[in-house]
C-alpha cells in the first residue's frame, strides 16, 4: 500500500520555512504554545480596544487554553505552524473584542432582523462549495467573502461599490496560503473574491470545528464535543447583524461544521432552509481526510495519512450521530431541511437547485445562465485534479461503510423523500 505523501513545495515554500524556523532558533521564546502563553496572546490581542469587550472570561478562556494546549501537544508544528495558531488566537480574541465595543457603542445592531437564511452543510468535501458559490451568482442572495468574515467592522456602512474596491484591493495581494502551498487551488480554491465558509468568522468564543482542519487538535476537538456553543451562534448572530447592508437581501451560507451544531443553528435562526448533501461515505471521507491532511502538511512536516483518516472517520461518525439527533427532535421542526444527493448535484444541477429555491420559497432565476457563467469562470478541476485513495489513509471501505450504515440507511429514506 502507498502511503499519502504531502505536495512537495516550492521554492517559495521553503524560503519562507526556513526563514521561520531560523527565527525560531534565534528568538525560542516568540515561538512558544501552551495555556501558559494566553495572557500574552490577550494582550497582543486587545492592546488597541481594551479588554472590556472580551466579557466574561469563562464564555472564552477555557477555550482558549484548550487550543492552545491541543496545538503544543497534538499539533506537531512547524514553526510556521506555530505562528499560525498564535495568529489565528489573536485574531479571534481581537474580533470578540471589536464586536463587543460595536455593541456597547451601538446596542441597536443587535436588534437588525436577520432573514432566516439559506444554509448548506454536510460531510466534507460533498459538493457544498460548488452548490454555494453556484448560488451566490444570484443577486437577491448574499454570500459573504472572507474579508467580511474576518473583520465585519471593516466593511459595516461600506457602499456595495466601496465593499468591492475592498475586496480587489485584497485581491491584488498574494495569497498567503497558496504561497505556502499551491497544492490547496486544486483541493479547494480560495481567495479574497470567491464566498467562503461563514466559519471563518466563528471562534469567538474559542470554539470552533472548523479549527481542526487546518491543524492536529485531537484533544480540542474532544473537549469541543462536551461543548454548548449557543454563544458562539449568538455571536455568528451578531455578525451577520453587523454586515447588514441595508439591501434586505437574503444570506447564502456555507459550511460542514454547521453539521453537527443545527440544533444551535435552528434555534438561532428560526426558519432556516438548510441544504443537506450527502455523498458515497467512502468518498466522503477519504476526500476529507485529502484535503485535512493537505491543509495540515502547510503547518507540520509530520502528518500522517492513517492518523488523519482515524480522526476524520471519527469526527465524521460524530457529526452524523448529531444531524441523526436532530432530526429526530422538536428542534427540527423550525427548520427546512432539503437533502441532496451528490449524483444529482453532478448531474442534474439546475433541477437540483429548483428544490433549494422552492424549499426557501423564491422564484428560480435562469439556472441555466448561472450555471455556464460558473462552469467559465471556476471550471470543474480548472486548478489542478484532486487526486486520493482511501488506503491512502488506512481506511477500509468495507469497514467504514459497516460503521457509517446508521447514517447511510437514514440518508436513503432521506433523499427518497426529498424535503423534511
Amino acid at each position: 500500500m502507498v502511503g499519502w505523501t504531502p505536495p512537495p513545495r516550492t521554492d517559495t515554500a521553503r524560503n519562507i520555512h526556513a526563514a521561520a524556523e531560523a527565527d525560531r532558533a534565534a528568538r525560542p521564546d516568540r515561538y512558544r504554545l501552551g495555556a501558559d502563553t494566553a495572557d500574552l496572546l490577550v494582550e497582543k490581542a486587545t492592546a488597541k480596544h481594551g479588554v472590556d469587550g472580551l466579557g466574561d472570561p469563562e464564555q472564552w478562556r477555557p477555550g482558549l487554553e484548550r487550543y492552545l494546549d491541543s496545538a503544543a501537544e497534538d499539533g506537531r508544528l512547524n514553526a510556521v505552524g506555530i505562528r499560525n495558531a498564535q495568529d489565528a488566537m489573536v485574531g479571534k480574541l481581537r474580533a470578540r473584542s471589536i464586536l463587543g465595543k460595536i455593541l456597547r457603542e451601538s446596542p441597536a445592531v443587535a436588534e437588525r432582523e436577520v432573514i432566516p437564511p439559506i444554509v448548506i452543510i454536510g460531510g466534507w468535501r460533498t459538493g457544498t462549495t460548488f452548490l454555494f458559490r453556484l448560488l451566490a451568482r444570484d443577486p437577491r442572495l448574499r454570500a459573504p467573502r472572507p474579508v467580511e468574515l474576518y473583520a465585519p467592522w471593516r466593511v459595516a456602512g461600506l457602499t456595495p461599490e466601496e465593499r468591492e474596491r475592498l475586496i480587489d484591493d485584497h485581491a491584488a495581494e498574494p495569497n498567503p496560503l497558496h504561497l505556502l502551498n499551491p497544492a490547496m487551488a486544486a483541493v479547494h480554491d480560495s481567495g479574497p473574491t470567491l464566498p467562503e465558509e461563514c466559519v471563518l468568522g466563528m471562534g469567538t468564543t474559542m470554539r470552533n470545528w472548523a479549527l481542526g482542519s487546518t491543524t492536529r487538535l485531537d484533544s480540542y476537538a474532544r473537549w469541543l464535543a462536551t461543548q454548548d456553543f449557543a454563544g458562539e451562534y449568538a455571536a455568528h448572530r451578531t455578525m451577520l447583524q453587523i454586515l447588514d447592508d441595508g439591501s434586505g437581501r437574503r444570506w447564502l451560507l456555507k459550511a460542514p461544521a454547521h453539521t453537527p451544531e443545527l440544533a444551535h443553528l435552528a434555534a438561532t435562526y428560526p426558519g432556516v432552509v438548510v441544504v443537506h448533501l450527502h455523498r458515497d461515505i467512502v468518498e466522503t471521507v477519504a476526500s476529507g481526510a485529502s484535503l485535512f491532511a493537505t491543509y495540515r502538511a502547510t503547518y507540520s512536516d509530520e502528518v500522517d495519512g492513517p492518523d488523519v483518516g482515524r480522526f476524520q472517520i471519527e469526527q465524521s461518525e460524530l457529526w452524523f450521530r448529531r444531524a441523526l439527533d436532530f432530526r429526530g427532535s422538536a428542534a427540527a421542526e423550525s427548520a427546512t431541511i432539503v437533502d441532496i444527493d451528490y449524483r444529482d448535484l453532478v448531474s442534474r444541477p439546475e433541477a437540483t437547485c429548483e428544490r433549494v429555491y422552492a424549499a426557501a420559497d423564491i422564484d428560480a432565476p435562469d439556472i441555466a445562465s448561472m450555471l455556464a457563467r460558473h462552469n467559465a469562470e471556476q471550471p470543474r478541476h480548472g486548478k489542478g485534479r484532486h487526486r486520493y485513495t482511501p488506503e491512502e489513509f488506512g481506511i477500509d471501505p468495507d469497514a467504514l461503510r459497516e460503521r457509517m450504515a446508521f447514517y447511510t440507511d437514514a440518508v436513503a429514506e432521506w433523499t427518497a423523500s426529498g424535503v423534511s
